[in-house]
């Protein structure tokens, strides 16, 4: 897949992706019409689809506008079709869904919102996980709870180690901060905080990234790790008990 990935908004990421073997193009979470007309034009493309990861406005606000312009199918999940603007194509948790030649595995993961759902393309090892899972963090908990938050997240774990993964938001700067507050002696995380460092003084994005590299870096893939467990005073509390305590901290960090 060539996947092409679009700035919107402060901080926001869409992403244009291009199957080259059917030519089928889609947009992941428009999140604005302009910045991805201008990409769509100054390439001239087509759009196929719109595939939507949940029904937060700065991830469907593109939705109407490139629909009437490009004739494109929106595609999101079926329990959360009254809240997706313009939805064709409706889908259910663990339905597997075409697109060109790909394989797209639909995972529901809710906890950001109550329809939030991933699109796993399994041939390519790549998946697009919205707002659940970000580089050095995980999304905040609006509409389901901290233990659904939880179960979603290490859905996202599961995934093969060598999984690329697009997030919704440049947020790795802010994350990483978070991260090394409570897990200090990671060499790894240490390691990364400087590459990212590099990266966002010339602007660049931090996205994508790893399951693998996620699984060795971000502390809400981390519940089981002892060091972080004392640093918590939660030595003999279970994963998901640690995953709420950060998600709380981070909360107010």
């Amino acid at each position: 897949m060539n996947v092409n990935l679009i700035p919107c908004l402060s901080d926001n990421y869409s992403y244009f992706i291009i199957d080259p073997d059917s030519k089928k193009t889609c947009i992941v979470d428009p999140a604005e019409f302009g910045a991805l007309d201008n990409f769509i034009t100054k390439n001239k493309l087509t759009v196929d689809y719109i595939l939507n990861t949940h029904h937060h406005a700065d991830h469907v606000d593109g939705n109407l506008q490139l629909k009437e312009k490009y004739k494109c199918k929106i595609v999101g999940f079926e329990k959360d079709k009254s809240r997706i603007p313009g939805i064709d194509i409706t889908l259910k948790d663990q339905e597997t869904w075409m697109f060109g030649n790909e394989e797209i595995k639909i995972h529901h993961v809710p906890g950001h919102t109550m329809g939030h759902i991933f699109f796993h393309f399994t041939k390519s090892k790549i998946a697009f996980v919205g707002d659940t899972l970000f580089s050095l963090g995980c999304g905040r908990v609006f509409e389901g709870s901290y233990e659904e938050m939880f179960h979603s997240v290490m859905k996202v774990k599961k995934l093969p180690a060598e999984t690329i993964i697009y997030c919704g938001h440049e947020y790795t700067a802010s994350n990483a901060k978070f991260c090394i507050a409570y897990d200090p002696s990671n060499k790894t995380l240490e390691k990364r905080v400087n590459e990212i460092k590099t990266l966002r003084s010339k602007n660049l994005p931090t996205i994508p990234t790893t399951i693998k590299n996620e699984i060795d870096t971000n502390i809400f893939l981390r519940c089981d790790n002892r060091e972080i467990r004392k640093n918590l005073s939660l030595e003999n509390s279970s994963d998901i008990e640690v995953f709420i305590k950060l998600r709380k901290l981070k909360d107010n960090f």
